[in-house]
């Protein structure tokens, strides 16, 4: 099957044939329809997730089940699906007490997808997330595939695989916006801009959008955002103040401020940003250097709330995936507005720039 791998740290990646077993206990194979270019890619080749090269990149993807193993029953051959990278165990402590999403022990494939060809040939391959979905075809954990409707454009319910569930799950599972409830969303990205799409289904006012950059400003308020703060010209802290008192007498801050860009001081940015008693969530990927920044103590506590960090969106994939998609085929989410541009499978180093650039939401490979 022809794949995209990165052999090393920092190089480009390469399109090379790999081989790809056959399904075992608890396993499918999945023929590779579409799959979105994630930062998360990017981080995998930049040696940033760590350095188990070579990487068989791609995770936000969909396709058809076109083998299962001899004991796999909750996917059948055929059947069009959304891989995820929470492939439930059901027997830890979270999943015995109902919070499956909140799963202590995921899991991915056993086996292992190979180089092909070539003196690596035998190479074992990681698979991006447990998933390496820039390929024709992947193998993967049967609890990785959750069905949804088959009328769905590839391109766009594939990108619930990641980062469009992370940002709508990190405003209404973890955050717990709801009406009545102001959220301002700090870094406007792909995931950014979902936690805005997310906030708007569920009737959040106001939704403040913040970001540097004009474009994607722009792109948050044709997803829901009420109002846009352009932090290079104004502080973030003090306008999301004001905006969220012109609308809620008394209120010192947003309910819930969303950090999408996973650095310390937008993490700062966000814990003054928020109302007595409010919440932040983080959902910007951080690097292992980066600290907590210099934060009294007092404030913390003076300040009340709730601090969180968003995995996943705290999303459970046999509960979420199926509801979204049904939201978007009656047209009360737009996920094709996620998907920028579609691209071939010899595209993603391109892809990788255009996204450095803040060019995109998404690129999306389609196979």
């Amino acid at each position: 099957m022809k794949a995209v791998v990165a052999r090393t740290k920092g190089a480009p990646v390469e399109v090379v044939t790999i081989n790809v077993p056959d399904a075992g206990p608890g396993e499918a194979v999945v023929k590779v329809l579409s799959c979105g270019v994630c930062h998360t890619d990017l981080h995998y080749r930049e040696g940033g997730i760590n350095d188990d090269f070579p990487f068989l990149l791609g995770h936000e993807a969909s396709g058809i089940v076109e083998a299962v193993g001899p004991d796999v029953t909750s996917v059948a051959v055929g059947d069009f699906v959304v891989l995820n990278w929470r492939a439930v165990c059901g027997e830890c402590r979270a999943c015995k007490r109902g919070e499956a999403q909140y799963c202590f022990a995921t899991h991915n494939a056993k086996q292992k997808m190979t180089l092909a060809d070539g003196p690596d040939a035998g190479t074992e391959l990681s698979p991006a997330l447990g998933i390496g979905a820039f390929a024709e075809k992947t193998l993967v954990a049967a609890g990785q595939c959750t069905k949804v409707d088959p009328s769905a454009r590839p391109a766009a319910v594939g990108l619930l695989g990641c980062g469009v569930m992370a940002g709508i799950g990190a405003a209404i599972n973890t955050g717990a916006i709801t009406r009545g409830k102001s959220i301002a969303v700090i870094g406007c990205g792909g995931v950014g801009v979902a936690a805005i799409a997310g906030a708007a289904l569920a009737g959040a006012s106001p939704i403040i959008a913040v970001d540097i950059d004009a474009k994607k400003l722009e792109k948050a308020k044709s997803m829901g955002a009420t109002h846009t703060v352009d932090s290079s010209k104004v502080d973030p802290v003090e306008e999301i103040k004001r905006i969220c008192a012109e609308t809620y007498e008394g209120a010192e801050g947003a309910d819930v401020v969303v950090e999408a860009v996973g650095r310390p001081e937008t993490w700062k940015q966000a814990f003054y940003a928020r109302d007595l008693a409010g919440t932040v969530v983080l959902v910007g990927v951080p690097t292992p250097d980066m600290k907590v920044p210099d934060l009294p103590l007092i404030d913390v506590f003076g300040r009340g709330g709730a601090l969180k960090s968003s995995w996943y969106g705290d999303c459970l994939p046999s509960r979420d995936f199926p509801m979204l998609v049904d939201l978007y085929r009656q047209g009360r989410l737009d996920l094709d507005a996620f998907v920028t541009e579609e691209i071939g499978i010899d595209d993603i180093e391109a892809a990788f720039e255009r996204m450095h650039h803040g060019d995109v939401l998404r690129s999306v490979v389609v196979l």
